[in-house]
């Protein structure tokens, strides 16, 4: 804390400066004047987290500047040098670069532009990087992993050398190289720094839709003579580990030079971990003495050759256990980079920021077919988006395995007797759809709901039984209409007609009584809000639906046994704003494209259900699902969660 005030009150002092600088470049470049009040009291709130961390300027600088570019607003040239920007001059912080301090406080300055200009309003601002300042401020506590982030399937993907004779099997060809490059190209990877994997990991902030990370351990030559080269060609971003003990020396295979490191380093696409300094086989074995030489001398050197900081290690050949960790730590880095040869794990399936999982580059093409940034942040504007294609998803959350669909837009359908899920939805636009409501089981032809139905398809408003209201009192009421979802407690008195529903929602197209809330604004509900449902707490087969982060549908079953409540915990950290159970256990079915996605994983037949949740793809858009192996299964040889 003392760290972060003395980095605030810096920060203060120079502020005026830098706000005097930037607003005048400011004002100049739009004609205007420049509300340097609101800038003053968004930099109030931001700078005592700012500060705190080197990872949270560049992040949020960086989606600052995406949007400057959108609003057309000119951008500064990368290039101009320091000599020739008076704004890069003007003062420094102690652990905190000038450029950072001049680049946040250049960001909010033009935050405060678009509050001015047309269109862009104060409240729009606050909903577009409200939701990012909240993941800052409630990141995970040092060196924790963020729940969110364990939720992403990022892969740290790890080289060695590049030779165009391999020597060792874990060799690869500058030829072999560039395939990589291109099938990271071809299948729309993003590949990002470790600052912003680092970043991720602590506040669950989202990363593009299909990110990667590549890293090259060692310091070989090659990563200056084939490598970088090619990276400044695709203009992606990279991570080197450098021991120093062999920088510029030829032990066999040649190494990079200092020169050549500061002339990679120049570039914003290259990070520097620290390797060591003799890269020993075991750090584990080593004396305190001379652990503590190889964490700490390794570091200083390279900062002392390059003029950078350093807050990576990567620890040789993987290995650590919980002194190395501690010697890592003191030592003031950031993060640790490490590798299992017996399995492959994505980031956020790491033990914590102090031992960062990796792949070896011979798993690229898998890797790749899993890689997802994890879900968005949640939306302060509270809408809906039934915009979206629909996508499949397998994840595993807290041990439970779920298959969700997600996108399109809900409808319900009401067929006139009981069928398997994928019958329902033959013949129909529906893409997707789980088993819905509670139905009576009187007779194994009768579509007879427990409770008022309304669908669509049916145009039909059919009020439920008195007795059978009764029992359902207070439990979720679910009503769709074309532009929103809402679920409130059922109220017999006031929800068994089809005048009372629109009382609720004017333009309700679909209405139906789900089993219970799994999640309610973003928490997962406790046992105590399951009232008088049946076997709440028995593990079983659940089927669920409703709505993300983002506004968006999701239908979802569980392929492992789970009771209400765990299922509850693990949808509120897949990210869902609103969840309900719908009819489960034997009923539990889900569907996507005619096809079930679970009866061939059950050992049972699936009861044939009367209702389904379905979801309609949004028109002209696209249908973009996909469907990855689950861990264990199919081509995949990365796990998805935590087991």
């Amino acid at each position: 804390m003392l760290v972060r005030r003395k980095h605030s009150l810096d920060a203060t002092k120079c502020f005026n400066k830098n706000l005097s600088l930037h607003g005048r470049a400011a004002g100049a470049a739009s004609g205007g004047t420049l509300s340097l009040a609101i800038v003053a009291d968004l930099l109030a709130l931001f700078l005592p987290l700012a500060f705190s961390s080197p990872l949270v300027t560049p992040t949020l600088a960086q989606s600052l500047q995406q949007q400057d570019s959108q609003a057309s607003s000119p951008t500064p040239n990368p290039d101009t040098s320091t000599e020739d920007n008076p704004l890069e001059q003007t003062c420094n912080i102690s652990g905190v670069p000038s450029l950072q301090l001049t680049k946040v406080v250049g960001s909010w300055v033009k935050a405060a532009n678009w509050v001015e200009k047309p269109g862009m309003s104060m409240g729009r601002l606050i909903q577009k990087f409200g939701p990012q300042m909240m993941a800052y401020l409630n990141s995970s506590p040092w060196p924790d992993i963020n729940h969110q982030a364990r939720l992403a399937r990022v892969p740290v993907i790890m080289y060695h050398d590049i030779l165009p004779q391999k020597e060792v099997f874990f060799d690869i060809t500058p030829e072999e190289f560039e395939q990589h490059l291109r099938l990271i190209h071809d299948n729309g990877l993003t590949p990002i720094s470790l600052d912003q994997l680092v970043t991720h990991l602590r506040t669950g902030l989202p990363l593009p839709e299909k990110p990667i990370l590549l890293t090259f351990d060692d310091g070989y030559e090659s990563a200056y003579k084939y490598v970088y080269p090619l990276l400044k060609q695709y203009g992606y971003p990279a991570a080197f580990s450098i021991y120093t003990l062999n920088v510029g020396n030829n032990t066999g295979r040649d190494h990079v030079t200092w020169d050549q490191l500061r002339e990679m380093t120049a570039n914003p696409l290259v990070t520097i971990s620290a390797h060591s300094v003799t890269h020993p086989q075991d750090v584990t074995v080593l004396s305190d003495d001379k652990l503590r030489m190889e964490v700490t001398e390794s570091k200083r050197i390279i900062e002392s050759k390059l003029g950078i900081p350093i807050r990576y290690f990567t620890y040789p050949e993987g290995k650590y256990d919980a002194r190395v960790e501690k010697f890592v730590q003191e030592a003031g880095y950031l993060a640790a980079l490490t590798m299992n040869d017996l399995e492959d794990r994505f980031a956020g399936q790491s033990k914590n920021l102090l031992a960062i999982d990796r792949i070896g580059q011979s798993k690229l093409q898998d890797a790749i077919a899993e890689a997802w940034g994890g879900p968005k942040l949640p939306s302060w504007s509270g809408g809906f988006d039934f915009a979206t294609p629909i996508k499949v998803t397998k994840v595993t959350i807290d041990k439970n395995r779920l298959i969700v669909v997600s996108g399109g837009r809900p409808i319900t359908i009401h067929a006139n007797s009981r069928y398997q899920v994928p019958q329902i939805i033959a013949g129909t636009n529906a893409v997707a759809a789980v088993d819905g409501g509670f139905f009576s089981l009187h007779y194994l032809n009768s579509n007879e709901m427990i409770g008022p139905v309304f669908s669509q398809n049916e145009n039909k408003f059919i009020p439920g039984l008195k007795y059978e209201n009764m029992r359902s009192t207070g439990r979720p009421l679910v009503l769709i209409s074309l532009q929103a979802v809402r679920f409130i407690p059922f109220d017999p008195t006031k929800h068994n007609t089809l005048e009372g529903i629109q009382a609720e929602m004017p333009n309700v197209t679909d209405a139906f009584i789900a089993a219970a809330w799994l999640v309610k604004d973003s928490q997962p509900q406790p046992a105590s809000h399951f009232g008088n449902l049946v076997d709440f707490k028995i593990a079983r087969n659940r089927a669920f639906w409703g709505i993300n982060q983002e506004g968006q549908p999701m239908i979802g079953v569980t392929l492992n046994s789970v009771d209400a409540i765990s299922l509850g915990a693990s949808l509120a950290k897949a990210g869902l704003r609103d969840a309900v159970m719908v009819d489960s256990g034997a009923s539990s079915s889900l569907a996507y494209k005619g096809k079930s996605l679970m009866a061939h994983l059950v050992g049972y037949e699936l009861r044939p259900v009367p209702h389904v949740v379905a979801l309609v793809a949004p028109p002209s858009a696209n249908d973009s699902a996909q469907i990855a192996p689950h861990p264990g299964g199919g081509s995949g040889t990365c796990s998805f969660g935590r087991d």
